[in-house]
């Protein structure tokens, strides 16, 4: 039977990330009790919170039904690292999570979100997943530099194509999960734009919108991580995680387009040159 948790608070962690902060923002449009929480928190109504920190899970926990659950990007050990936080919470009482996940994991086991899926299909606990395609945000922000300063983007896709996605959209899918859960409870979104671009068609998407040339440059996989080290000064998990990324748009399994987000919200997704539009003073 489902259960609603309407008159407790919502906490979101990685209140401060791309999905977390529009989330927030979604919740309290609404009208919603939230609790944002993050390891570095300047919301006045938000509280610390590290899943490695147990003197930071009480104040969190406190009366929360239903939480958001964001795995931070330096955590990949599930057992060790973020179960004893999920399972002091379902003795504090959550019961009901909202696990941003990403596309693929039900298919590569191997992924630390698919070890979070897993282990909360197994908790007892209801749950929603959230399996978002390739963030819009990776380009005002990872790789924001290239396009900038270089007038380029590299990365290794080949002409593959990339079902993207605006965070915000995956974010106003949370949202409806957090607040109808009875629609969401046991249910996987994968949020995605309608469209999938290749590499040259982003380029050409930011060569319209900045009125100047973006060009798509293809390297090899050994070719970009070198790139990445020395240019764009990634560590070496950083490197690899991103050469991983978009090897899987160079081999076609990137490009799947759902409805989900229509679905889900009622409105269209945010298109790429929309966003690009909307985040333009990020690469001028």
């Amino acid at each position: 039977m489902y259960r609603t948790y309407m008159n407790s608070p919502l906490l979101v962690t990685g209140a401060t990330g791309n999905v977390g902060r529009p989330l927030v923002q979604a919740l309290r449009a609404e009208g919603a009790d939230v609790r944002p929480a993050a390891r570095h928190n300047e919301d006045p109504d938000g509280v610390m919170f590290d899943f490695k920190d147990a003197a930071t899970w009480e104040q969190a926990f406190d009366g929360v039904r239903s939480m958001f659950l964001v795995r931070p990007p330096h955590l990949a050990r599930i057992s060790s690292d973020l179960v004893p936080a999920l399972a002091y919470a379902r003795t504090a009482g959550v019961r009901h999570v909202v696990l941003l996940s990403v596309q693929g994991a039900g298919r590569v086991p191997v992924l630390p979100h698919a070890a979070m899926e897993r282990w909360l299909r197994r908790s007892g606990l209801d749950w929603t997943f959230l399996r978002p395609s390739y963030f819009d945000q990776n380009l005002s922000t990872v790789f924001a530099a290239d396009i900038r300063d270089r007038r380029q983007i590299v990365v290794p896709a080949g002409d593959g194509r990339t079902a993207f996605v605006d965070a915000v959209d995956v974010a106003a899918v949370a949202a409806s999960a957090l607040l109808e859960p009875q629609r969401h409870i046991g249910r996987t979104w994968t949020p995605t734009s309608d469209e999938a671009l290749t590499y040259e068609e982003v380029a050409a998407v930011f060569s319209d919108v900045l009125g100047t040339r973006v060009t798509y440059r293809r390297p090899s996989i050994r070719a970009y991580l070198l790139h990445a080290r020395r240019t764009l000064g990634f560590d070496p998990p950083m490197a690899a995680m991103t050469a991983l990324i978009h090897a899987a748009a160079r081999l076609g399994v990137a490009g799947h387009v759902t409805g989900d987000v229509r679905r889900v919200t009622g409105h269209a997704p945010t298109t790429l040159g929309d966003f690009v539009r909307r985040e333009k003073h990020v690469w001028e």
